[in-house]
């Protein structure tokens, strides 16, 4: 799920047990319950749902690694089972606000930057994953017509994601949908330039009739 291995490897052991310590392993002392586990290539290691909760709450960028993660390796529900089966142990509680931020139900953490942005500015009648032909809109106010698209990190980064990114924009044109395309840059840096362009398109659509 990372790019390259860790300088550290995190060894878990059962507890007292006390293996020779290597400066390249970090030994943890506790009991794995079976469903984390997973035996690959003679080795028992952790399985995906637990590597990727217990990895976002160790890197500096949690809520980007646990958004690709969520999209490319492991579905939400797993990854929440995980963290019931193991409330209490180190990190758990890091673990826990950045499912809180993934529960939203949007599909990266720019998408979730954006519904906060619409909540704090008092904006309503959006949808999240609203349905249009064989695509979904990230953000959709289907009385106004008006899509919202957000370019996020991992979600946007291919080329097959970004060609059919373009396909629905001008299908959405096609059918007369106003569309909107915001960037993280935007969400974190000029939300009041996201609320004013959002607005603007609103009030267009209410004096169209």
């Amino acid at each position: 799920m990372l790019p390259e291995a860790p300088d550290v490897v995190e060894l878990t052991v059962p507890r007292g047990d006390c293996p020779r310590p290597r400066p390249e392993v970090c030994l943890r002392r506790r009991v794995l319950a079976t469903g984390d586990l997973v035996r690959v290539r003679g080795v028992w290691v952790t399985d995906k749902p637990l590597t990727a909760l217990e990895t976002a709450a160790a890197v500096p960028d949690g809520s980007v690694f646990l958004d690709r993660a969520l999209q490319r390796h492991v579905s939400f529900t797993r990854v929440y089972r995980a963290y019931c089966r193991n409330l209490g142990a180190r990190g758990s509680a890091r673990a826990g606000a950045l499912l809180v931020a993934a529960a939203d139900r949007a599909d990266s953490a720019a998408e979730r930057r954006a519904v906060a942005i619409l909540r704090e500015a008092g904006i309503t009648g959006w949808v999240l994953g609203h349905p249009f032909g064989r695509y979904l809109i990230d953000i959709a106010f289907p009385g106004a017509k008006l899509a919202i698209e957000i370019d996020g990190w991992a979600w946007h980064m291919g080329v097959d994601r970004f060609r059919t990114d373009r396909h629905k924009g001008n299908a959405l044109v096609r059918a007369r949908w106003d569309l909107l395309r915001f960037t993280w840059h935007d969400l974190r840096n000029r939300p009041g330039y996201v609320v004013g362009e959002i607005r603007a398109a609103l009030s267009a659509a209410a004096a169209a009739g």
